[in-house]
């Protein structure tokens, strides 16, 4: 059975048909998880507690919300734990497609497109100019109109400031912000608008904990919400959405200082590091980011690239292809150890000579 084209980072099943390769020797840098993880809190909770896997989760995940809470500052009753950050965006997609409108950024997450569309939404696109020195948000025509947007900024890895939303919270109807990368900026650069969420009943922020803690198997993310809000959506979707061994990875990971400080110190100056390579390199033009992963600009075809780099080296790249601004001129990659990121690099000197 042939694999399809993935539109998504991470599949390793694809990427090893291609190479002719088993999935484990692929080196990914697809997918902008954190090589630091998964903790080793996390590990050894999901260990401790696999006999509770013969009984049913909570369907309130009352410990769940109870720790986010605790770890945000807000209440737990304006957390809506779920299956990834995709699932609670695919119920807060529903919730936007009952406005006149809602505004998306391209290049952007193809999934927002897919989840509105599939409740018939109507979509209005903003161009995202990423090489600018500012880029100026949208405003909407018309006050029943949405807004959907990453911070930071997926694929450009461009950061808004604070103020630079909250400006937008007086002119549309609801403003969802999906922070998915945030947790990778120390708590002295983030920009999170957490603590302004009791302010604003219209105010939905996504948020992923799969990335940062590198668990994209589990499947967890939540959204932070007014209970309001929360209580309707929890109405459409089926009970039981978080596993158990999910919901106590999650709790001892959040809880796991060591682990994110060690990630905001490795982060950047690795970051930095793998921008300068690539810039060194002839037909590449790198664009800086504030997340764990760096988009580039290819003289060339980066789906051809993204081919050798699989065929040569089992290296795989993200391609751009489900984002139509950018094509078949741009990838992704993620940041990962100096040692991979080197042999990225090489691998690309060679290629590119």
């Amino acid at each position: 059975m042939s694999v399809v084209h993935p539109i998504h980072g991470g599949n390793l099943i694809w990427a090893a048909s291609q190479a002719g390769c088993s999935p484990d020797r692929i080196v990914d840098f697809s997918a902008s998880i954190n090589p630091l993880g998964p903790p080793e809190s996390a590990i050894a909770a999901i260990t401790a507690h696999l006999d509770r896997v013969k009984a049913y989760p909570d369907p309130a995940y009352t410990q769940l919300r109870e720790h986010l809470g605790h770890f945000h500052q807000i209440p737990p009753e304006f957390i809506w734990p779920g299956n990834g950050a995709a699932e609670v965006l695919a119920w807060i997609a529903r919730h936007l497609s009952q406005l006149d409108a809602t505004y998306l950024f391209a290049p952007g997450f193809r999934d927002y497109w897919r989840s509105l569309k599939a409740f018939q939404a109507r979509i209005k696109p903003v161009q995202l100019n990423w090489q600018a020195t500012s880029c100026p948000l949208p405003h909407p025509h018309g006050s029943r109109c949405g807004l959907l947007l990453n911070n930071p900024h997926n694929p450009t890895g461009q950061l808004w400031q604070r103020e630079e939303i909250l400006p937008l919270l007086e002119q549309f109807a609801m403003v969802v912000v999906d922070e998915a990368f945030m947790d990778f900026l120390d708590p002295c650069s983030e920009q999170s608008l957490i603590p302004q969420i009791a302010e604003y009943p219209h105010l939905v922020i996504a948020r992923s904990l799969t990335k940062f803690y590198s668990l994209p198997g589990l499947r967890l993310g939540y959204a932070i919400a007014h209970p309001d809000l929360i209580q309707q959506w929890q109405q459409w979707r089926n009970p039981w959405s978080v596993n158990i061994l999910a919901e106590v990875a999650a709790i001892a990971a959040i809880a796991d200082t060591d682990f994110a400080r060690q990630t905001w110190d490795w982060l950047p100056p690795t970051r930095d590091r793998l921008l300068n390579g690539l810039r060194s390199l002839s037909r590449l033009n790198p664009i800086p980011g504030t997340a764990n992963f760096l988009l580039v600009e290819i003289d060339g075809s980066a789906t051809q690239l993204q081919q050798t780099l699989l065929q040569q080296y089992q290296i795989l790249i993200r391609d751009c292809l489900s984002f139509p601004e950018l094509g078949d001129r741009y990838f992704r990659i993620a940041v990962r150890s100096d040692r991979e990121n080197q042999q990225l690099l090489q691998a690309l000197a060679h290629l590119l000579s």
